[in-house]
């Protein structure tokens, strides 16, 4: 069956289905009764302005017009068969939009391949990177947003008569098995060495730029002629890490993306007028697009402490939010947001040359199409303010901590796998302390214990004793003074053997099983082995309860609960 008569088949897979209305220019879905579909008009260059027609598939001399995507000969699936390919179109539509922003929106463009392929620029990547991505292998990303005054409406932003430097770098690094992924900010201000950059000139020949020493990130681009392969290269000497491939974007992105999209949510605690970024908006949630979105994501001043690592932080409340309109069905089910998604991410990228040709957008997409967004983490490379600046305006890195970071993403550790296994482990260790108070329990009379004074208050432990002597019956204990050190918290240290004296006494006084210490006895003035419990920090009085959770409400306190009816007496 041709392609007409699929158009008038039951059961018919939407995506299959794009038909342009000629009274509003967007694609929609063609019903079953629809009337042939007459040719798809010829191609429209981007303009300044969004406008809602779409282009369509361009004409070539001497041969056939090409039918648009999803609409060639082919036998008309069963019922079955046509729900596993909606299924599977949804995936086509949809992967790159998981993952992140820029990139989704690139890799939606595959909707139409044909049309999209003029509107991505692209630049070498000078053997800076490690030839492109793998389908097999972890992938590494960098994201880079400039302060290029490009496109209508930018002159108020950014640095008047900047060549784009590195305002906003991401490296995006995702898991080899697509598990998860880390989003990793560099901070503009953050010192770094740029090394020397061999450049792609115009003419096709190669010029080294010189490397600079202890210069802010931001001028690894457009500073002295530097392209994104210089910012490749300095993010290989600073993490460790060589990425696959470089994805650009200027001030356009954000606000054609987001209006691409209706708009994207987002919250403030506080009213902020912001007369630098011109963000003007009141404390709660709002809906912003365009210039407001862009407004939203540049604000520095009135959020956090006023530095560029506020902004960083808003920037990824940002994106989180724009993934999650990305992902919704709002936007996955919208034949027409897709389409403006994927023409807007298309005009405003420029990529490395490996990533020119819109099928290997198509194939990136797809890869992080498996990645599920709950499983991204958005983080920033620990730094410092630094210490060679009497007011400090730039960071440096906080070596112990970058550096772990660095290795996490040069070993494909998650991120989120590493919270989940700490989680883990502190709930083994939770319940291996709990278990410490599970066994048998000697009787209070045959429980040594000496009691040493690590922070309470002057006299607790001679208090202490009289109560454990004369009212909880442990009469083999004695006041062992004050402890070496004072303790925040008290704790019951004893030898493997007493474990069962040990758990008695934690009744007793209401402790926790992180307060017992499995460790060594000592020698009491009888010369018995006993168990040392310290006070700390935390001692309530002689008698009190430490642990609140253990307590029992006193047998002769009066109380009530609300289901009850109580007759007054």
């Amino acid at each position: 069956m041709d392609a007409q008569g699929r158009g008038q088949a039951e059961d018919i897979d939407p995506a299959d289905q794009w038909v342009l209305n000629p009274d509003t220019g967007d694609y929609e879905l063609r019903l079953p009764s629809s009337a042939p579909q007459s040719p798809v008009p010829g191609p429209r260059r981007a303009t300044p302005a969004p406008s809602p027609e779409v282009p369509a598939p361009r004409r070539r001399r001497a041969t056939p017009e090409e039918p648009p995507p999803g609409r060639r000969d082919r036998r008309r699936p069963t019922k079955k068969a046509n729900k596993k390919s909606r299924g599977k179109k949804i995936l086509l539509w949809t992967g790159g939009t998981m993952a992140f922003v820029i990139l989704a929106a690139g890799t939606a463009g595959y909707l139409y391949l044909q049309h999209l392929n003029d509107n991505i620029e692209s630049l070498p990547d000078d053997g800076a990177s490690t030839g492109g991505f793998r389908k097999d292998e972890a992938i590494n990303i960098l994201l880079i947003g400039t302060d290029k005054r490009t496109g209508s409406g930018n002159d108020g932003y950014g640095d008047k008569g900047s060549a784009g430097h590195a305002d906003t770098t991401i490296l995006l690094h995702v898991s080899e098995d697509r598990s998860n992924a880390t989003a990793l900010s560099i901070p503009r201000d953050l010192i770094v060495d740029v090394p020397d950059c061999p450049t792609t000139q115009e003419d096709g020949s190669t010029k080294v730029i010189p490397g600079s020493s202890s210069v802010r990130f931001n001028a690894s681009l457009g500073q002295s002629g530097r392209t994104p392969s210089c910012t490749m290269r300095t993010v290989t000497e600073l993490t460790g890490v060589k990425p696959d491939n470089f994805m650009v974007a200027d001030f356009n992105a954000v606000k054609t993306l987001t209006s691409a999209v209706g708009g994207v949510e987002v919250c403030l605690a506080k009213d902020i007028n912001d007369p630098d970024s011109h963000l003007n908006l009141s404390a709660g949630k709002h809906t912003v697009e365009g210039e407001e979105a862009l407004a939203f994501v540049r604000t520095r001043h009135s959020v956090g402490f006023g530095g560029d690592l506020s902004r960083i932080e808003i920037q990824q409340q940002f994106l989180g939010s724009l993934m999650r309109k990305l992902k919704s069905n709002d936007t996955l089910t919208s034949p027409t947001k897709m389409v403006k998604l994927a023409e807007a991410g298309t005009e405003a990228l420029t990529v490395d040359a490996k990533l020119k040709d819109i099928g290997k957008l198509k194939d990136l997409g797809l890869e992080l199409g498996k990645l599920d967004t709950k499983n991204l983490t958005f983080a920033t490379v620990p730094v410092i303010d630094n210490p060679a600046e009497p007011k400090p305006v730039t960071v440096v890195l906080k070596e112990g901590p970058a550096q772990q970071v660095f290795d996490m993403i040069k070993n494909d550790v998650s991120f989120t796998e590493v919270k989940k296994k700490e989680k883990e482990k502190k709930k083994k260790e939770d319940a291996a302390v709990a278990a410490r108070l599970e066994g048998a329990k000697s009787d209070p009379s045959e429980v040594r214990v000496r009691i040493l004074n690590g922070g309470a208050s002057s006299g607790s432990a001679g208090r202490e004793l009289t109560y454990l002597q004369n009212e909880a019956g442990v009469t083999k204990s004695e006041n062992a003074g004050n402890a070496p050190a004072d303790l925040a918290k008290t704790t019951l240290e004893y030898a493997p053997d007493q474990a069962d004296q040990a758990r008695a006494l934690a009744e007793i006084l209401g402790l926790s099983g992180a307060a017992m210490k499995p460790g060594e006895s000592v020698t009491n003035s009888q010369g018995l082995p006993t168990m040392t419990l310290t006070l700390g920090k935390d001692f309530k009085g002689a008698g009190v309860k430490l642990d609140a959770t253990s307590a029992e409400a006193p047998k002769d306190l009066q109380k009530s609960t609300a289901d009850k009816v109580e007759c007054a007496k």
